[in-house]
């Protein structure tokens, strides 16, 4: 990360640089709160809390002695539910006053734990029985990311996953994609077929006229290799859009 030159608001004080540890008592309220916070999500897991009191728990660590509420609500405002926050970039992260690096490393603690368990649900599995995890992993991965990126899920002859990986990264409404490295790569794993996924930041999955030709590009370049073009998936907010099951394959 970069350096950060912010100056710290009265009611995160404590959320200090590392040569500056946390001295004094935390107040008798926020304890009790915090207490009592903790033991619900004990009692009754995540259903049981709304968005904001789960990002208050996340907030303790990084804020240990402080009232965490007015902070949580107001990055819920700014982002709109707690994957949004989880999920924001670092600099829009910094615009809200208030977070420092204390807050937004254990924020992005969670957002790579979260794509960590994704992952694993899907990685060495064979596709058609986990499709289900293999959407969640997509949409946990990408659903919320604010410029397009583009993954090629590559898959051995039993369709078994064997690796995911980032070809490219692009704006907020375009990805550079070259067909003959997407085919290259497979080649050089010894994939069999694979699955195109990219995010529309818009949250609209409708694919664009560029988004079918390089698609295309894609499957003649399979084609002329021996590979099979599974699919292209589109993640938007809160759906997707396979090409497949659209008639675009």
């Amino acid at each position: 990360m970069a350096q950060f030159n912010e100056q710290p608001l009265p009611y995160l004080l404590d959320e200090a640089a590392e040569t500056a540890p946390v001295t004094g008592r935390q107040p008798s309220y926020i304890k009790d709160h915090r207490q009592r916070l903790r033991a619900r999500f004990m009692a009754g897991g995540p259903a049981a809390m709304p968005d904001y009191e789960l990002l208050e728990l996340v907030l303790f660590r990084a804020i240990p002695r402080r009232d965490v509420k007015p902070l949580a609500h107001a990055l819920m405002d700014r982002f709109g539910d707690f994957n949004r926050v989880v999920s924001a970039s670092e600099s829009r992260l910094r615009d809200l006053p208030g977070v420092g690096d204390a807050v937004i490393i254990e924020l992005k603690i969670i957002e790579a734990a979260a794509q960590r368990l994704a992952r694993a649900k899907v990685l060495k599995q064979q596709v058609v029985s986990s499709w289900d995890a293999l959407l969640d992993y997509c949409h946990t991965t990408m659903a919320h990311r604010e410029t397009e990126q583009f993954r090629v899920l590559y898959l051995d002859r039993k369709n078994v996953l064997i690796a995911d990986e980032e070809q490219a990264k692009g704006t907020v409404d375009h990805v550079p994609v070259y067909p003959r490295e997407v085919a290259k790569r497979a080649l050089e794993l010894n994939a069999s077929a694979l699955i195109l996924v990219h995010n529309h930041p818009s949250g609209d999955p409708t694919p664009s006229s560029l988004d079918i030709d390089m698609t295309n590009q894609i499957s003649t370049a399979c084609g002329a290799l021996g590979l099979t073009l599974h699919d292209h998936l589109i993640i938007g907010k809160s759906t997707e859009l396979s090409f497949r099951s659209e008639g675009y394959l």
